[in-house]
């Protein structure tokens, strides 16, 4: 079975030159997809800014994670859509927490946008889901899924720091192999890929580990080899 690896990194910084300095040490790598960006860039510079000094550096594909988009009433999924198509983003990451009304209304909103759709539904940290001490009905993280998928979604967040939850969800919401899977966790987190074998297509989402980085381009190799043993 063919797979993809690859590395997405996460933008999580307010200075704007230090990224735009980043992404052209690395954007040549053969390990980037592209470069997700959150509410510390876009609070602060505004999304349009942001993608104007990314796309003068990298015609990579863009991605939005809000932090957690879909947790308001389905009515202004439209507006978000809107704001994420006017603003230059290529994918966007719901985490849809208000219900499943709200996650379809989001979905749909955005793919009528021509934007790609991710869905996450557990997050990295302890604590999350009921099992664990959370407010999340492990129940529910599980329906985030399903329900995503029977909306044509096929990409989705799952975290790197829990295997076993993620083997779960993959089979009792029916995913398959048509599914890519974006993954936070990396590094400080102590999340690794080696347990993630039975997924075909992943994308390790890495932040600090690589912004903090002497060398970013032999920290990627690095990373590279410990993938191509996976």
């Amino acid at each position: 079975m063919e797979r993809i690896r690859k590395i997405i990194p996460a933008l999580d910084l307010t200075d704007l030159d230090k990224i735009s300095q980043l992404i052209e040490k690395i954007d040549g790598h053969d390990l980037i997809y592209g470069y997700k960006a959150g509410f510390s860039l876009g609070l602060t510079h505004g999304l349009p800014k942001v993608t104007e000094a990314i796309r003068a550096v990298s015609q990579k594909p863009l991605i939005y994670d809000h932090q957690k988009a879909a947790t308001d009433i389905p009515d202004t999924g439209k507006l978000f859509a809107g704001t994420m198509k006017e603003s230059g983003m290529d994918e966007v990451i719901l985490f849809p927490q208000a219900g499943p009304v709200t996650l379809a209304a989001w979905i749909e909103a955005i793919q009528a946008q021509n934007l790609k759709v991710i869905v996450g539904g557990i997050m990295t940290h302890p604590g999350f889901t009921a099992s664990e001490g959370g407010f999340i009905r492990d129940e529910a993280v599980i329906e985030i899924y399903r329900i995503a998928f029977e909306k044509g979604v096929r990409d989705f967040v799952v975290p790197l720091t829990k295997p076993k939850e993620t083997r779960r969800i993959y089979t009792e919401a029916g995913l398959d192999d048509s599914c890519s899977f974006y993954s936070p966790g990396y590094g400080k987190q102590g999340g690794g890929p080696e347990q993630f074998s039975f997924i075909k297509n992943h994308y390790i989402i890495i932040g600090r580990s690589l912004l903090n980085a002497g060398n970013p381009v032999e920290y990627l190799d690095k990373v590279n080899k410990e993938l191509e043993n996976i």
